[in-house]
């Protein structure tokens, strides 16, 4: 369920300062912030090296989204958000202080600030925003504006209230520098980081609307905000259409992170309530022009319709380099049938990957194994050197296997394994109080049956969890799936309403404070955090901070194999698959840089429209745009 994998990487994906700054650069302005050594372009930056520094601007790129909207304002979690908008990073409509670059991991570029700096150690860090930025309406963008960001976003959105959690107050210190005071020393992620800070205009927010009606940040609005990036809405049908209109005079436009980028004219986001009718629409073309497939069933039999035969529709596989997240299912441990390890750990022994990848995903995914899958961040075998003075801190929270076994998910290798694993599966329910009676799981005291559901929303998630309910039920276990809208699935998602759900946690190279978010304590209480498993366990607390705080880039390597260890024999979760591969479907009308970025795979904002495609496209299907 790799739904779109580069895009919920750019918004989802994070940076920690791992290998530390010299002190002979402290308090320097910096233009381009990197967290693993230097940036490849230096201080010599024109544009990024695989864009087409002469693309064309125009024509409109089609795309399809499932389910609805009825929100503009993506930082709360009241609402779903229209196509367009991201509830971390600024979308289409806003800018941040820096963008991430997309070719690099931890390294950013200067986007609202041209420059950042802070002493040597990392009690504060300064901003100094680019005098040219500026909203659309024409009006400057100022340190008003990014200081009442910084506490409207605090104050409202999960994601960014534990991003800053140690950021204490944003100050003017001149007309185009903001300060930002620390609550603690020596976290190096927060001065580079901040450069993630989406600026919201504070003026229009503070306005009043077309019926004099006073503006709440704090509430979904459908009136078109007021913003500051390459696009803004032209037009919508509530629910079920937004139209992006490019800003002809961005102020930003020959800036190195856009030049050759952001070429579309407009972009249009049709909704569609299932992925079948997604699907359909593809196929006919004119309704959505580039496909991110998820579907290794469809990728591997259904691409054979008349106008991929022709030519006119592309299949392109493009490898990344980037962190794979974990999918996995996530186990509410906010509801006691998922309190005691014992149990977690024999509902992992069902799940027959193997099975799965071969008769399901035409052996094209890789079982994740970790939670920093495909980085050096990854644990394996036993612990050892700094990490296992670390762990020593806390040998007696921790389970003893921690210290004794390398972590490892069963493989159902043999016709053998299945026996194998569910009667280890059986022995662990034992373990914790539960035995088969009557062909049923029940506790033996209580005779309360065994019983949960996993929540979903789409066909995927019905692949993803039949195969595994069906083995669950040959020990007795009562799994079902409840498949509802995706408005309804979000909001329950978002107050923790589910037993177990299937979900996607992606990392960077270099973790930091985004890992509060989805670990710890405080976040497991907060409505809209991604800590669905409800984790609240004070060793994680303290390695959460441990990598936070980490003083170098062996130390974060240490802590964070502390922390995955810890995570993966807590068994929160039960952990699914990965493809190191971005598959992409496209009809043929653009044009496309002769390579993509490595890091993240694909980079569809470089592409642009080629007029000569599409209108042999348009007169050949009569789909014309």
């Amino acid at each position: 369920m790799t739904v779109g994998r580069t895009v919920l990487r750019s918004m989802l994906v994070v940076a920690a300062f791992a290998g530390g700054l010299q002190a002979a650069f402290a308090d320097e302005w910096r233009t381009t912030s990197s967290l693993i050594g230097e940036s490849k372009y230096g201080d010599s930056f024109q544009h990024y090296d695989y864009v087409n520094p002469d693309a064309p601007k125009g024509g409109t790129l089609n795309s399809v989204v499932l389910g609805t909207f009825d929100s503009f304002n993506p930082y709360i979690v009241q609402g779903s958000a229209a196509a367009g908008f991201a509830p971390f990073g600024g979308g289409l409509l806003y800018d941040t202080l820096m963008e991430q670059a997309t070719d690099e991991g931890s390294v950013s570029h200067p986007l609202i600030a041209d420059a950042y700096k802070h002493p040597d150690d990392y009690s504060s860090a300064t901003y100094r925003l680019d005098a040219r930025a500026k909203w659309h309406d024409g009006k400057p963008i100022t340190t008003d504006d990014v200081i009442w960001s910084f506490q409207v976003l605090k104050a409202n959105s999960p994601m960014y209230s534990r991003y800053f959690e140690n950021v204490t107050e944003a100050i003017a210190v001149s007309d185009r520098e903001v300060e930002f005071h620390f609550n603690q020393k020596g976290n190096r992620e927060l001065p580079k980081i901040l450069g993630d800070l989406v600026v919201l205009p504070k003026h229009w927010w503070e306005g009043t609307d077309a019926n004099g009606k006073k503006r709440d940040v704090t509430r979904p609005t459908q009136e078109p905000p007021l913003g500051s990036a390459a696009y803004k809405i032209a037009s919508f049908k509530p629910g079920s259409e937004i139209i992006w209109q490019r800003v002809p005079d961005y102020w930003a436009a020959k800036l190195p992170v856009k030049i050759g980028r952001e070429n579309f004219d407009r972009q249009r986001f049709s909704y569609f309530l299932d992925d079948n009718a997604a699907w359909q629409a593809f196929t006919k073309g004119g309704l959505h022009d580039i496909r991110p497939e998820n579907s290794s069933r469809r990728w591997n039999t259904a691409y054979n319709f008349p106008a991929v035969q022709a030519g006119d529709v592309i299949k392109q596989e493009f490898k990344t380099a980037s962190p794979e997240p974990m999918q996995a299912f996530m186990l509410n441990t906010r509801r006691p049938l998922f309190g005691d390890r014992l149990v977690r750990a024999a509902l992992t022994y069902p799940l027959d990957f193997e099975s799965m990848n071969r008769t399901l995903f035409f052996g094209s995914n890789t079982r994740t194994s970790s939670y920093f899958q495909g980085t050096e961040l990854a644990s394996s075998g036993l612990p050892q050197g700094k990490e296992l003075d670390i762990l020593e801190q806390y040998r007696d929270k921790l389970p003893p296997e921690v210290f004794t076994q390398e972590f490892k998910l069963p493989v159902y290798d043999s016709p053998q394994a299945e026996r194998k694993y569910l009667k280890t599966a059986v022995d662990l329910f034992a373990k914790a109080g539960w035995v088969i009676k009557g062909g049923k799981m029940v506790n033996a005291k209580t005779g309360e049956p065994f019983k949960f559901e996993i929540l979903g929303w789409n066909d995927t998630d019905q692949v993803l969890s039949s195969p595994y309910i069906a083995n669950l039920r040959k020990i007795g276990v009562d799994a079902t799936l409840r498949l509802i809208d995706q408005t309804q699935y979000i909001n329950r998602v978002n107050n923790f309403d589910f037993d177990v759900t299937i979900s996607q946690l992606g990392q960077s190279d270099s973790p930091g404070n985004e890992q509060r978010d989805f670990w710890s304590s405080k976040a497991a209480d907060t409505p809209g955090s991604r800590n669905y498993a409800g984790i609240k366990n004070p060793v994680v607390d303290a390695l959460v901070d441990r990598v936070i705080f980490a003083t170098d880039r062996d130390d974060l390597v240490a802590a964070t194999h502390a922390l995955d260890r810890v995570l993966l024999w807590n068994y929160y979760v039960v952990p699914q698959h990965h493809r190191s591969v971005v598959w992409i479907a496209y009809w043929n009308k653009f044009g496309i840089p002769e390579k993509q970025p490595a890091y993240s795979g694909v980079d569809q904002n470089s592409w642009w429209i080629d007029p000569d495609k599409e209108k042999a496209l348009a007169a050949k299907y009569k789909s014309g745009n």
